[in-house]
């Protein structure tokens, strides 16, 4: 069959009984059934994806039940997620000390990490147990992630005794490490399995870029972090999914694994406020309150002390490593009480974003506004340690799944990672013996990389046609109670082609109001432009807004 502009062509169909000939028992006509294709309005049909290109050189044309998925579906980034994870065992297992009486220098092998670390000097290879008769400076779900991996090392090594000659100790840390490991692995694969749900049109590349990020092989195994990650991300999910309930208890189970992800529910009620979408921020905000007490209680009233000492550890801690308080100190210019100029740059920062909120043409996304709430949190932070980086990747691939600005994250994280190590084995000191400043440039590489991706998503905040997300024609893959929601109440400067005529006449021309938004203009509709053309596909039914 061909086919001319605007016009369809009929042709014998070749499958199933409509393909056969026909015999007309009363004229005696052989008929040929036909099946009518749709024309291509405006000219030749549309070329083929990069996708479709890529699967006919793998092996012809798309059958009937083929899909670009069974390529470049969930399966292959499990795969990729899941070589990730070994080139990141491979590169810690130059840390691994199997002699008692030969030390392993992990700083400078560039594979330090606390799992084994920890083990050894809180004590829980003598049998102590977290916040009980043990310190411990993590919220207390982390602690029974890490009691959990304790009992199961008493299982498969020797148990836990004061007794333990060296080697069994040391034994049984390297059980202990493999078992987080096994258990963090777990939570890495949800997490990327989370991420592409999240994606919305863009699931490929919101999947991809946390299965095969760099910090996620160099600095995935330094602490128990990915926990909390998987958990903020099963919470955003619930979200996007309309299910706050589901979505407060995830949100109360991670914040009881780490903190920062109380930050993300400012924004989101600033988001429910201009949306008028407070009941469902309420029950969120009540299944996470009543989950955080639940979890928390248990430990609390077992040892009021050991619950307090995470809090209290946080509270007296200084400028420390990573920070650029710290960096201030090395430089000979200290900055006195450095934790209550981080709260007050943090209030302001989050002031800021407050009036993005409410400034913005139309209402932002919840993955740009918790990107730059965590992202301001660990700029003016009193620490930042190198896995800190696995707190924002998952939300740099919501906020902005574009590709450059994976790769210039991911470059200002490592170039941090090895400067770190570098720094405290020494290696980056002169000859002369003065400061490191290799180390202060990378503090400051880092911290400015973060600011400008904060001024990037700010930017598409103001300039909706040109956000990566909505030139798809969305408005919100995880918005959930929020997406396709219209703006009820904004700080909108007034044109006087909107106060014309409009129920705002009383309202000066160019002032700036707070109210509700009907009849002063309408939010702007997405561009179509392509900032990320190597898109392989669309969603499935899982990934569209409900």
């Amino acid at each position: 069959m061909t086919l001319e502009r605007g016009v369809a062509r009929p042709r014998p169909a070749t499958s199933g009984g409509q393909g056969r000939y026909r015999l007309n028992p009363y004229d005696g006509r052989v008929t040929v059934p036909t099946v009518t294709e749709p024309a291509h309005l405006g000219g030749d049909p549309p070329a083929p994806s990069w996708s479709e290109l890529m699967l006919r050189r793998l092996g012809g044309p798309l059958g009937m039940h083929a899909g670009s998925r069974l390529v470049l579906g969930p399966a292959v980034i499990l795969v990729l997620a899941t070589m990730s994870w070994l080139v990141l065992m491979a590169h810690q297992s130059y840390c691994r000390q199997t002699d008692p009486n030969t030390s392993v220098n992990a700083i400078a092998r560039l594979c330090y990490t606390d799992i084994p670390v920890l083990y050894q000097a809180r004590g829980l290879a003598e049998g102590k147990v977290v916040y009980v008769t043990a310190n411990w400076e993590y919220p207390v779900l982390t602690g029974g992630f890490v009691d959990v991996a304790r009992r199961i090392t008493d299982v498969l090594g020797t148990p836990a005794s004061p007794d333990l000659t060296p080697q069994q100790v040391l034994t049984n840390a390297d059980i202990f490490y493999s078992v987080c490991a096994f258990m963090l692995f777990a939570c890495f694969l949800a997490l990327v399995v989370l991420q592409r749900h999240m994606g919305g049109k863009r699931w490929w590349a919101t999947g991809l870029m946390v299965a095969v990020a760099p910090v996620v092989m160099a600095e995935g195994l330094i602490n128990w972090d990915i926990f909390a990650v998987a958990l903020t991300a099963a919470a955003m999910f619930a979200w996007s999914r309309r299910h706050p309930y589901v979505s407060g208890i995830f949100f109360g189970l991670a914040v009881a694994a780490k903190l920062y992800p109380l930050f993300i529910l400012g924004p989101l009620l600033l988001l429910c406020l201009r949306s008028r979408r407070l009941p469902a921020f309420g029950k969120l905000l009540a299944a996470a309150a009543i989950t955080w007490v639940a979890v928390n209680a248990p430990v609390f009233f077992a040892s009021p002390s050991g619950w307090m000492y995470f809090w209290q550890f946080n509270f007296d801690r200084g400028a420390d490593l990573g920070s650029v308080w710290y960096v201030m100190s090395l430089a000979g210019i200290p900055v006195p009480n450095p934790g209550m100029w981080s709260f007050l740059l943090m209030v302001l920062g989050c002031l800021g974003i407050a009036a993005l909120v409410f400034l913005a043409p139309r209402r932002p996304r919840v993955g740009q506004v918790a990107f730059l709430i965590v992202a301001l949190f660990l700029i003016v932070n009193k620490v930042y340690s190198p896995q800190y980086a696995l707190w924002m990747l998952p939300l740099l691939a919501l906020a902005r799944p574009t590709w450059r600005e994976w790769a210039v994250f991911n470059v200002a994280e490592i170039a941090y990672y090895f400067a770190i190590w570098g720094h405290l084995a020494g290696t980056l000191h002169p000859g002369d013996g003065g400061p490191d400043r290799v180390y202060w440039l990378a503090v400051f590489l880092r911290a400015g990389v973060s600011i400008w991706l904060m001024i990037v998503i700010g930017n598409d905040m103001l300039n909706p046609e040109e956000d990566p997300v909505r030139e798809d024609g969305v408005d919100d893959p995880i918005g959930g109670p929020l997406d396709g929601a219209l703006d009820a109440w904004s700080l909108r400067f007034v044109s006087a082609a909107a106060t014309s005529g409009a129920p705002h006449d009383s309202v000066p021309t160019g002032r700036v109001v707070y109210g509700p938004v009907d009849g002063i203009d309408q939010p702007p509709a997405s561009g179509p432009r392509r900032a990320l053309p190597d898109d392989p596909g669309t969603s499935d039914g899982l990934d569209q807004p409900r």
